[in-house]
């Protein structure tokens, strides 16, 4: 029988996030999440789709290799196990791939060197990922491992969006550009919103907001994208939950100068705690909508600046596409928050797009549009899938030889 079985790891500096799915129809076989690696309060959470049983473990792990060998035993438990030959490959996240990497790649010692190169300009996150690769080799060495980029699908934004207006040739030398992130999630949303209008991704022109605890917009020109709002790291464009969005370059200056601190102290307080949480001490929308029900001015100001800044993004990108065939929100605040679709559309009626209160409030986890039947840009919100278009990429780079 021809293996069909991808496993999908996300792997964070103290956390593993992981999918198994059967490509033959794209379901969920397992899921789950280990935690707080190297604590002594560490947590391995695990479903099994098929049984419907989630299981526990609660205790020291002490590393990525510990974590992922622990997960293997609960897949073996399942009878789904790593060493299962239905298994065809191992799909893995990795947040930059720079410009070298464009596409989906099969993980070789030159691949791994090349990750290990950007991680200047991803320390966060390429060093976390790397890890995870190290981990899933040593136990199966014989299974191809694919790489996965959250920059890849914006690769082809064109120079005059991609570059930033400084001296190109220390630009190069230090590889500052715009890179993009959230881009599987971009890629799967565009291309399911074109679904979703019953047209070709090569047909429509699509505004992506995604937006989660990290937010991020772009602009995708019949199925490329031509702009997005995150730049040389995940810190620019929108207000985000810790982060900061665009900001006047000279207030760094202006903070060390001035207000004294070092840049590690900077660092910390534009990456972790400025936007929502800086502003009012929230960086989860459901409760800082409760508090502007109760009357709390200082939500309500924090709300009120994350939706100027998005219709900011919203215009612009409109400006850029020339004509949009649909805006759509994904991710955790998008697919959830009304409010936050309903106030970042309100007045944009003269561009075509509006909202409809009654389908703009119905929840559910379905692709829809919440716009009027006679809206001339369809409003919609489509259900991301990271790990889903991971899979996919991964089954279709590694099932071509199989």
């Amino acid at each position: 029988m021809t293996a069909t079985r991808v496993l999908v790891l996300n792997s964070g500096s103290s956390s593993l996030k992981y999918q198994l799915l059967d490509m033959r129809d794209a379901s969920r076989l397992a899921l789950g999440l280990v935690e707080r690696i190297g604590e002594q309060t560490s947590r391995l959470k695990h479903t099994c789709v098929g049984t419907g049983q989630t299981r526990e473990q609660n205790g020291p792990i002490a590393d990525h290799d510990a974590a992922l060998k622990a997960v293997a035993e609960e897949l073996a438990r399942d009878g789904i196990g790593l060493d299962s030959p239905d298994l065809l490959a191992i799909g893995h996240r990795v947040v930059h791939g720079g410009m070298f990497f464009t596409e989906p790649t099969v993980i070789d010692d030159g691949v791994i060197t090349e990750i290990e190169r950007l991680i200047p300009v991803a320390p966060l996150h390429n060093p976390a990922n790397l890890t995870g690769i190290r981990t899933a080799r040593a136990l199966r060495p014989d299974l191809p491992q694919v790489a996965v980029f959250d920059t890849a699908f914006h690769t082809t934004m064109p120079e005059s969006s991609a570059r930033y207006a400084i001296d190109p040739r220390l630009a190069d030398r230090y590889r500052v550009r715009r890179y993009g992130f959230h881009g599987t999630s971009h890629a799967y949303v565009s291309r399911e919103t074109a679904r979703l209008l019953g047209k070709d991704p090569a047909e429509v022109n699509v505004i992506v907001l995604h937006l989660g605890n990290g937010a991020s917009a772009s602009a995708v020109e019949r199925g490329r994208c031509v702009d997005t709002s995150m730049g040389l790291t995940p810190l620019e464009g929108l207000v985000m939950g810790t982060r900061s969005g665009d900001l006047d370059p000279a207030v760094i200056f202006h903070l060390a100068r001035v207000g004294g601190m070092s840049m590690d102290e900077i660092d910390t307080l534009l990456n972790k705690r400025s936007g929502l949480f800086g502003l009012c001490g929230d960086n989860d929308m459901r409760e800082i909508r409760r508090r502007i029900d109760e009357g709390d001015q200082e939500a309500a100001l924090a709300f009120d600046i994350y939706i100027h800044r998005l219709k900011k993004y919203i215009g612009a990108y409109y400006a850029v596409l020339g004509k949009v065939d649909a805006i759509v929100f994904t991710a955790g605040v998008g697919e959830n928050a009304a409010p936050v679709r309903q106030a970042a559309m309100a007045g944009l009626e003269g561009l075509g797009a509006a909202v409809d209160p009654e389908l703009n409030s119905v929840r559910g986890d379905e692709a829809r549009l919440i716009s009027p039947a006679s809206a001339r840009v369809a409003v919609a919100v489509v259900p991301t899938d990271e790990e889903l278009e991971i899979a996919t990429q991964t089954y279709a780079l590694v099932g071509k030889s199989n």
